[in-house]
């Protein structure tokens, strides 16, 4: 049996992590896979072995929190999975790589000292300063220099970017990146294309909360009804008077749902009805006309089937839309980023 000696008594010994740990993953990471993670950094110091159910129990984590912990970790590329166990990444040369990688066109240094970007590297301090409290990690910067490039976005866009991402409690890689793209896919290059944007986003939002009021609803809109109203009006142009009028169709339907709403509102719009004028007017022409082909059919006993349209358009909308949330047009979603 071999004995060693520890120089340093277990109880005056301590773990230490690198700073990158704090800057690239704290903010993001469930605080319970953080207590996993810490404590596969003690184990690892001192090569230990331990089981996953072990684990469980010594932390007071249920089996699938470690589970989870462990998948997620090994999602950030932190650990790797071995033939008989997990090796603990190196944080500080994963960042080192992040930095070299070839994708990268210019150092913090650099863009600092490059005249014609001044302007850029002000902004990317502002959100050192704002949002990381003066300790932004080095890979960061690289990123913003590869977004600026990928999206075109002007300074004030990418200060706003992760302004709105910090609010929400999200500043991390993946959700900026998701964030950025669909700001691009709508255009959005400069600050005034994003005030017009979160215009029409807010105004959609609140269209939303009248329809679901108006219907009582009590709850939020599914995915699908909220790319609906957006088409509604980014689309079709229409406002609450033009949906308010189609709404009233509904009173007396107890089979109501949004598929017929949009029925009405797309056969509107296809016949270019643009106001609630429009709209009326069509309304009562399209009642006049049934009702003198039913005063006809009941004075002759004859139906002209081949001249009659739908004389009640009620049921036309209620029987075209079965089965249609499967078919929803894969456009409907662009207009409607709900972040």
């Amino acid at each position: 049996m071999k004995l060693e000696q520890n120089d340093v008594p277990f109880i005056f010994s301590s773990t230490s992590l690198p700073d990158v740990f704090f800057t690239e993953y704290l903010s993001y990471a469930d605080g319970n896979y953080i207590k996993i993670y810490l404590y596969m950094v003690f184990l690892a110091k001192y090569g230990k072995d331990i089981k996953i159910n072990d684990l469980a129990k010594k932390l007071q984590l249920p089996l699938k929190t470690i589970q989870d912990g462990i998948k997620f970790w090994e999602e950030q590329k932190v650990i790797t999975k071995k033939n008989a166990g997990y090796i603990l990444n190196n944080l500080q040369e994963m960042e080192l790589h992040k930095l070299y990688n070839p994708r990268v066109t210019s150092s913090p240094e650099e863009l600092e000292k490059t005249a014609k970007n001044q302007y850029r590297s002000k902004a990317i301090e502002n959100i050192n300063n704002e949002f990381f409290q003066g300790i932004m990690s080095p890979s960061w910067y690289s990123d913003i220099d590869l977004w600026f490039k990928k999206y075109a976005f002007d300074e004030e866009v990418m200060i706003a970017l992760f302004r709105y991402c910090f609010n929400r409690s999200a500043l991390h890689r993946n959700y900026i990146q998701t964030v950025a793209e669909a700001w691009s896919q709508n255009n959005i290059k400069t600050f005034n294309d994003l005030e017009i944007y979160f215009e029409k986003q807010e105004k959609i939002k609140s269209l939303e909360s009248v329809i679901s009021k108006k219907l009582n609803l009590n709850r939020q809109l599914s995915q699908y009804e909220e790319g609906y109203v957006s088409r509604w009006n980014l689309e079709y142009g229409y406002n609450f008077d033009i949906i308010e009028l189609a709404l009233k169709k509904t009173t007396s339907k107890s089979n109501f749902n949004f598929d017929y709403l949009d029925r009405i509102l797309t056969d509107w719009h296809e016949r270019k009805l643009k106001t609630p004028a429009d709209v009326t007017n069509y309304l009562l022409d399209t009642k006049n006309k049934n009702k003198n082909i039913k005063n006809l059919e009941k004075q002759t006993g004859y139906t002209n089937y081949e001249q009659r349209e739908h004389s009640d358009w009620d049921n036309f909308y209620i029987n075209t839309t079965n089965n249609s949330n499967n078919n929803i047009d894969s456009n409907i979603n662009q207009n409607n980023i709900k972040l």
